[in-house]
Order: C-alpha cells, then structure tokens, then sequence
C-alpha cells in the first residue's frame, strides 16, 4: 500500500481481506492480528470490515530521514490453520517542512587581492522532506560581485560555492552583504535564507591549494576514539603569515562533528565519537584550507567504513502453539520466528538449527522467516514433553549466535487399550459362601492419561446352567473387585468360567 503522511487516525489503508483474497468470516476465526517489531503501531486492522486503518500519526521525517522510498513492514498473522501475510506500507512525503540553515549570518574575510574565479563553500541547508519536496536549489541575492554555482554531492545532496566575478576594492566597498537563498522544490514552494556579510581584507594575493581533489581512506567500525583516519594538505605561494593554513571542516553538519575532529593546523583527521557500519556505511566531508588573507581551497574526504561482526543474530518468536497432539501429522507447524541480524555481507547472513536430536526440523520460508514443524510422528506415551532449542549463527569470523527455547507438551488421544497384565485368572471358593464376599480383584491398566486412562470393568454375558451369570458373580467397574452374587453349593455348582472385559474412558 503506498499512502501520504500526516494522515489523519482512523484514515484508510486499505482493504485487506479483499486483496488477500479473505473473507471477514476468515479474519474473525482466524483471530487476524497485527505483529509489528517498531516501538509505535502505526496501522490497525478492523477485522469486522477487513480494512486496515490510520492507528497513529506517521511522520516520514521521523520514520525514514532521508531514505526514500520510505516504508515500513508488519505482519499479520492468523490461525486454525496458521497463515503468515507480510505487509508494507509505503509513505510518500509532503512539502511540510521549508529548507533551513543552521546559522542566521555567514561572515567571510576576503583579501581584495582575490582573483576573479575564487571560491568560497557557503553552508548547506537542510530539508527534512524528500523528492521533489527537497532542497531544489540556492539563489544568491543580487550583488556586483559574486555568483553562485551549485553542485551535488555522490547522495544527492546539494551544496553551493559562492565565486568571486568581479575584483575586490577595499577603499571603495570594505563590507558587503547580501543573501543565500535555499527553495525546495514543493508546491507551494518554501525556503530558507542566510545574510552573508563579506569584510574585504588588504592584499593576499595566493590562496592555499590542495594537494588532492579527493581524499579517499577506510575505517573499522568500533575504532577507538581518537584513532587516525587521514591528513589533508594544502600549501600556499605566499610568504610569512599570509602562507600560513588552517583546516576545517565546511560542512557544518553535528552528524558529522560528532563523528569525526580536524587538527586545524595539521589537517588530521580523527575519530571522535562512534562509527557504526550499521548506521552510516559512508562518510562525505567537504574540507576547506583557509589562509590568513581569507582565500580558501575547498576538498572532499570520503570515508568508507568496514562491517565487523558485531551484532548476534536476534530471534523474536512470531507464534507459538504448545500443546500439540500427538496423532498431528509430520510437517505441521509449531511455530514460526523471525530472526534478523543488523550486519553486513557474510556477518549478517544467518542459519537455524535445531540444537537438539528431536522429531522437529526448521524451514525457511519467507525472508528472515523459519517455521518450527514435526518431523516424523509423536508419541505421548514415549516422550510427553520436549525442549526444543532453536540456534541461529551469522557468517562472521568468529560466527554470533543466538538461542531460543521452547517448551513443548503433547496432548494424548485415545490409541491404547486397556490390557491386563494377565489373559486367564483363577480363585477358590468355599461353598456356602456369604453372598457379597470377594473372590478376586482385577487390575487393567492404560498407557494413555486422564479420560483416556480411565477404566471400567464389565462382566460379559453368558448362561450358566440356563440362568445368566449376573446371578452368580458381578464386578465393581471402578475397582475390578469381582463378588459372589450368592451362596454356593458345591453339589450343584462346582466351577464357574465367565469373561470380564475393560474399557477406557477414551472417544
């Protein structure tokens, strides 16, 4: 789905049971829900229209940055039987916010001596929006002596030189100031402005000159602070105070300020805070070398960053049923994961195992997605209860892992019978017996649980001398206890052969 941001709640997405090819009826048996990984649920499912809906205010800005296109994923899930729908929600931008500088004046001291052709970086503006709501262009108000040329840097964004066309003349104009101006490119069109003031210095006639136009080095991810990345050098023709150079960076950006530090005698550069592959894989600075006179050289360093393995894989369980039947035939799922790991290349490349030998395996089925299934049949009456643990490692050297554990319970169906520890039992009884008295007790016992365990005994019917034998002997069902009905005469009854018979609880 692909929506404008800003929406208000409750706006729609759009109709999910429709394009999913579901039926509501579905989505309400089913228990249809929303599983999401970000801190905020952005959408919501009404499951009794089968449309997906506006739950919070989605700012692209604060989602995405400057990532275009901006998007983010869910899923939804459903049950009885398991079903797994990944859905993205693309968030197109709109021209909410106007191009801003990070300073309200520039000052700049430039030598008169200045040749036609100087140039001199001029602060770059910032635009939260993206497209064709970004940053479009910088304008130079009117002056006699400068222009603007513009210019993109590998990512886009652009930035502006402001060139010297006309020669300098400190005793007829030793101030100057006009504007920059920053306009996006939305309609209706917005903008930014910062008053450059320019103070005209006596002669100094050379400007620094960089020994490279670009400066291309690498760092490793985690490097210490304070760890070398790379020298810029400039030189200048002139002689004394006026060769003297210093180095900065023109970018005023805090991003990068708080990465990196310039030794602005030096030209070192170093790092000062945190370089994190998983943040930022390339850094683009612009330096400029500026003598004592004011004249200035403009260079770029561009800093690539090397992955390490420094994130485990991370394993969020999705869905989970527990127990399952032990009559559930192989390959049903148990449960599906997601597991993702932030790295890079081989260090984010991640595989599932099971650590144990049991009857489940793992199964990829969708990106960074695995489902949890048995592999061949269970028995309760073998193994009622499993743990299962899940490992999943990354590619690195050394290789991360991960492990999460699940508990499993079987449920019993009826699929055994009563047995007997014995088919054939015997017992004596005097004659003229109390009616009521014991003979013999039978025990029958059951591998399966609860109901299914339950057993009842019955004598099974049959005559003895013509009359049936619930007039001679009777069996308590729950206990197998087996009772003379009557007294006994030896002269007329000397042996009784009956069949009990036991049976389960169990449907």
């Amino acid at each position: 789905y692909s929506i404008p941001e800003e929406m208000k709640k409750g706006s729609l997405i759009g109709n999910v049971a429709h394009d999913l090819g579901l039926n509501v009826e579905r989505l309400r048996s089913g228990r249809a829900r929303i599983v999401t990984r970000q801190s905020i649920q952005y959408t919501e499912l009404k499951t009794d229209k089968g449309v997906l809906v506006v739950k919070e205010r989605i700012d692209r800005e604060q989602l995405c940055g400057d990532t275009t296109p901006c998007s983010f994923s869910f899923e939804m899930i459903l049950e009885n039987p398991m079903e797994l729908h990944q859905i993205t929600v693309e968030v197109t931008d709109i021209n909410d916010h106007s191009p801003a500088f990070k300073t309200h004046n520039l000052s700049f001291e430039i030598s008169e001596s200045a040749t036609t052709g100087a140039r001199f970086s001029l602060t770059s503006a910032d635009d939260a929006d993206v497209g064709i709501n970004g940053l479009k262009e910088y304008v130079l108000t009117e002056n006699d002596h400068f222009v603007l040329q513009q210019h993109s840097n590998a990512d886009g964004k652009k930035y502006a030189e402001m060139v010297l066309q006309k020669q300098l003349d400190r005793e007829k104009t030793p101030n100057l100031s006009f504007k920059l101006i920053a306009v996006d490119g939305g309609i209706p069109q917005k903008s930014g402005t910062v008053i450059i003031d320019v103070t005209v210095l006596d002669a100094n006639d050379n400007a620094p000159v960089f020994n490279q136009s670009v400066y291309k080095t690498t760092v490793i991810e985690n490097s210490a602070k304070e760890t070398y990345v790379t020298t810029v050098n400039a030189t200048d023709a002139d002689s004394g105070s006026n060769s003297m150079v210093n180095y900065y960076f023109s970018d005023d950006s805090r991003a990068l300020h708080d990465v990196f530090v310039m030794d602005e005698k030096t030209g070192a550069i170093y790092i000062k805070g945190d370089v994190d592959f998983e943040k930022d894989k390339k850094y683009e600075l612009r330096v400029d070398a500026k003598d004592q006179g004011g004249l200035t050289d403009s260079s770029k360093v561009i800093i690539e960053v090397t992955d390490v393995n420094d994130n485990a894989p991370d394993i969020s369980v999705m869905s989970f049923t527990s127990p399952v039947s032990e009559d559930s035939p192989p390959g049903t799922t148990i449960g599906i994961i997601n597991v993702k790991d932030l790295d890079s290349g081989d260090n984010g490349q991640v595989s599932c195992k099971i650590e144990q030998n049991a009857p489940f395996k793992i199964k990829s089925n969708l990106r960074n997605y695995y489902t949890l299934v048995t592999d061949s049949v269970l028995d309760r009456e073998i193994v009622s209860e499993y743990n299962i643990t899940v490992v999943a490692t990354d590619g690195g050297i050394p290789p991360l892992s991960a492990k999460k554990r699940f508990s499993l319970k079987v449920s019993d169906v009826n699929d055994n019978a009563p047995v007997f520890p014995q088919s054939f039992y015997s017992a004596f009884l005097p004659e003229n017996n109390s009616p009521g008295v014991s003979v013999l007790t039978l025990r029958a016992k059951d591998s399966d649980e609860n109901q299914n365990a339950c057993v009842s005994y019955i004598v099974e019917d049959s005559n003895i001398g013509g009359s049936p034998i619930s007039q001679y002997v009777s069996v308590n069902v729950e206990t197998g206890v087996i009772q003379a009905v009557r007294s006994f005469d030896y002269e007329q009854v000397k042996e009784l052969i009956f069949v009990v018979k036991a049976q389960d609880g169990g449907s």
